[in-house]
């Protein structure tokens, strides 16, 4: 039976691996891809890609010089401007400015610099493709004329230069923590790459099986959740690996025939492992609710992770040790012994006595740490703007703080309004009157369509835009008659704002609500449930806070990204319950045979080390995000990192063991546990140190 299985696992290599490679072909990583398609600047997008030449790739050129632009300078500006004109027809659109009546080129007030915009059709290209022989052009112009290539094009551009390649780098980067890790878990030179090898094999078959999805389905997948696939699938899987591996080291000792042993073990970590990646799944496919593409995508795809890591787990994986026998084990061998070896109290067992001796002090204490990492909350969770989402400023963010500096008047970025033609004079002389708005110039007709580029003065993705945009949006809707809608990349933000806001009041209470029940069916309890999701919602805004004020006061970000507080909070709150769960079913188990107080400090005394080490594992490849030079990554994987390790050493290991000691045996309440149980607790606590201990089962 395991070379049956091996083999089944080899010939879905076949199909699979071929497919896996073929997930950053359809991953989409513009903002408006993420949007749903009722959102308003979603439907400006979707009216550009059907008209003809497309949409456009806007590039703004700042050219400065500190001692200001001379006539030669002006000369190479009006050259490179003729050359991309020649190269990319005919869709040029230059904000005309006060200060120049026909050439395309604007010279600042101060002058000191000149620039133009250059709206290039995506028939040409993508951003990516476009910037380098933009800026390669540019470079012909007089010394000391510094140059800046900006825009909304540009910074989609340097945000592709850094997620190009980084599925690679995480898988990578994963793969050696993983291994590192585990080697120094075990302390075995082969026994390490057993697991790695079968999580490897769950991680390439969930990249297939998100390929064909998206292909069938239409799921929306970003280069953002690709690595996010690779994190979790090495996560979740490596901890399943932890938890079996424990159980079959123990069955070793007392069954001579290794199938024999994996069985029992299989027995007695399957169903808490099945329980946990239940739990996970239906956390995660509650984002199918979700109205951003971005967030609704990442369900069934991480759903679809976690059962590959599953089925590896418990088949490959297991058929591989059986295989190998005790020898993969080597040098610390697990030998069979037909007598029961006295197990003694170890560092989990004197942590869970300790517990038991200061219920209300382990508690407080407790709780104090939590609560002095909510006040973290005070800090900075402004929305991250898209400008501060570099670890390093490209030349496209740092053209932004050029371009604000000399043309204060044209701070934002455009927006983009379609109208009808005949309303476009009226259309116009709304917007140019509205607060906010510094420059509105007429484009082009097409398609029964007409454009109106609108600069705003505020800086890009701040309020005070943002407020322009709605009261731009409340003008242009009431002319009747011209179907005037406003999209760009600034409205796109604010949509994205929007809906994620939208997206967590609805997804939030439904993930809370589905984990509820799933641990009420679980434990078949009420109070149980109700403690363990108050610890995990604690645990979260803890790590939350004590996140917030690591980017606010030490690393000196200027926000947090819109996706982190809910990604965060599905990862943390759903992995967060699964140590819950490792804990709780095996204090139920200890429970029947023990009583509550007995049972509790057996559970966590049977299961700390090996829940410690599989918290330790995911929190160090959620850290692996943290090498990326992202800020909405390193933010995700600090805060699930820190969270994790917070669950994992603090609320798992001590406060929920003294809240279980506190309630005493109506935490299982209605359930019979709950009730007085007849004869002397004394009888029944000798009679269960002679029973062979549950891990051992």
């Amino acid at each position: 039976m395991p070379w049956l299985v091996i083999g089944l696992w080899l010939a879905l290599a076949a199909v699979m691996v071929p497919l896996s490679g073929k997930l950053s072909s359809v991953t989409k990583d513009r903002a408006v891809d993420a949007l749903p398609a009722s959102a308003e600047s979603t439907k400006v997008a979707a009216l550009e890609d059907g008209l003809p030449g497309g949409e456009d790739n806007t590039f703004v050129f700042v050219y400065h010089r500190a001692s200001g632009v001379s006539d030669a300078d002006r000369a190479a500006v009006e050259r490179h401007y003729n050359t991309f004109a020649k190269r990319y027809p005919p869709k040029v659109a230059p904000p005309a400015g006060e200060h120049d009546e026909g050439p395309p080129a604007q010279r600042s007030k101060d002058g000191k610099a000149i620039m133009f915009a250059l709206n290039v059709s995506t028939t040409y290209g993508d951003p990516s493709e476009l910037i380098g022989p933009l800026r390669d052009t540019a470079k012909d112009r007089p010394a000391g004329l510094d140059l800046d290539v900006t825009g909304p094009a540009a910074i989609d551009a340097d945000m592709d230069a850094i997620y190009d390649g980084i599925d690679v780098q995480v898988l990578l980067t994963t793969v050696v923590v993983v291994a590192l890790l585990l080697i120094l878990t075990y302390r075995s030179p082969v026994l390490w790459f057993v697991p790695l090898m079968a999580v490897g094999a769950a991680a390439l078959t969930a990249m297939a099986t998100v390929y064909l999805l998206v292909k069938g389905f239409g799921i929306v997948i970003n280069s953002q959740n690709s690595a996010l696939l690779t994190i979790l699938v090495f996560g979740v899987g490596t901890d399943y690996a932890l938890l079996l591996i424990a159980r079959y080291r123990e069955a070793l000792h007392h069954h001579e025939n290794v199938r024999v042993a994996m069985a029992h073990a299989l027995r007695g970590a399957a169903p808490a492992i099945v329980a946990s990646a239940a739990t996970v799944v239906a956390g995660l496919l509650c984002l199918l609710v979700a109205d951003l593409n971005e967030t609704r995508g990442l369900g069934p795809i991480g759903a679809a992770g976690i059962l590959c890591a599953l089925v590896a787990m418990l088949t490959l994986f297991p058929a591989v040790l059986v295989v190998l026998g005790r020898r993969i084990f080597w040098p610390a061998i697990p030998r069979f012994s037909a007598t029961v070896v006295e197990q003694k109290l170890g560092l989990w067992g004197g942590l869970g006595a300790a517990i038991s001796r200061r219920r209300w002090v382990a508690t407080l204490a407790s709780l104090g740490v939590l609560g002095a990492l909510v006040f973290g909350l005070s800090g900075n969770t402004s929305i991250l703007r898209e400008q501060d989402q570099f670890l390093s400023a490209p030349e496209s963010v740092t053209g932004f703080t050029v371009l604000r500096q000399h043309f204060p008047e044209l701070g934002g970025q455009p927006m983009t309004i379609y109208t009808r033609p005949a309303y476009q004079e009226r259309v116009l002389n709304v917007v140019k009157d509205i607060p906010g708005v510094a420059q509105a110039i007429p484009g082009e007709t097409r398609g029964g369509w007409v454009d109106i580029s609108v600069f705003p003065k505020d800086a890009p993705d701040t309020a005070a835009e943002y407020d322009t945009i709605k009261r731009v949006r409340t003008a242009v809707h009431a002319v009747n008659g011209a179907e005037a809608i406003v999209g760009g990349p600034s409205a796109e933000h604010l949509d994205t704002d929007v809906t994620t806001s939208r997206d967590q009041k609805l997804v939030i209470p439904l993930v809370l609500g589905v984990i509820l029940i799933i641990l009420g069916l679980l434990l078949r309890a009420v109070v149980a449930p109700l403690v363990l999701m108050v610890t995990v919602i604690v645990s979260f805004a803890a790590a939350f806070g004590g996140s917030v004020f690591v980017f606010d006061t030490i690393l000196g970000f200027k926000g947090v990204d819109y996706s982190v507080p809910l990604l965060a909070f599905m990862f943390l709150v759903a992995l967060g319950v699964d140590y819950n769960i490792f804990l709780a079913s095996r204090a139920r188990e200890e429970t029947a045979r023990l009583g509550t107080r007995e049972g509790m400090l057996k559970a966590l005394s049977a299961t700390g080390g090996v829940i410690t080490s599989a918290g330790l594992v995911l929190a160090a490849t959620f850290a692996v995000l943290v090498s990326l030079p992202m800020v909405m990554l390193i933010e995700l994987g600090f805060l699930v990192a820190f969270g994790v390790l917070l669950d994992a050493l603090l609320v798992r290991s001590v406060l929920v063991p003294a809240l279980t000691l506190l309630i005493g045996r109506r935490i299982w309440w209605p359930s019979r546990l709950s009730r007085p149980v007849a004869g002397p607790p004394i009888a029944r606590h000798t009679l269960a140190d002679e029973e062979e201990p549950a891990l051992q089962r």
